[in-house]
């Protein structure tokens, strides 16, 4: 079975820190303790996604992040409403920057459509501020 990506815009967060952050609130996180993304829509394509796919964040128009899908889980709110409960690993990864003009929602992604991990930081190393990561991208030269 072929993997597949989910992309979201990551609402009210700019940068992956903030994400992060948002992350280790309790309200974040499923009964298990694991971070867990709530949507209306259950993903018509859940096999694929669950064979080995990631969420890819997007923060102010450019993917940064993404964090690998471990499960779906069946989320019922206060309002007696079905939703599904994406369940992420806790890691999250930076990716080079790729741009994406706004949506609502989530959109599939493609394998080869997703942008790079980056490496490791190294101790010492510094990070080139996300603007400038986009703009790099956005012409090329990352």
């Amino acid at each position: 079975m072929a993997k597949l990506n989910l992309i979201k815009i990551c609402v009210g967060a700019e940068t992956v820190e903030d994400l992060l952050g948002w992350q280790r609130h309790p309200r974040a996180k499923g009964p298990d303790g694991m971070p867990r993304h709530v949507t209306r829509m259950w993903p018509k394509r859940a096999e694929e996604l669950l064979a080995g796919g990631s969420l890819y964040w997007v923060f102010k128009g450019s993917i940064l992040a993404r964090q690998r899908i471990l499960r779906l889980d069946e989320v019922t709110g206060a309002d007696g409403i079905t939703r599904c409960g994406i369940v992420l690993d806790p890691a999250v990864v930076r990716t080079t920057a790729a741009t994406r003009r706004p949506f609502q929602g989530w959109r599939y992604l493609k394998p080869e459509d997703a942008p790079a991990d980056l490496p490791k930081a190294r101790k010492g190393d510094d990070s080139l501020p996300p603007d400038l990561d986009a703009m790099l991208a956005e012409i090329g030269l990352r």
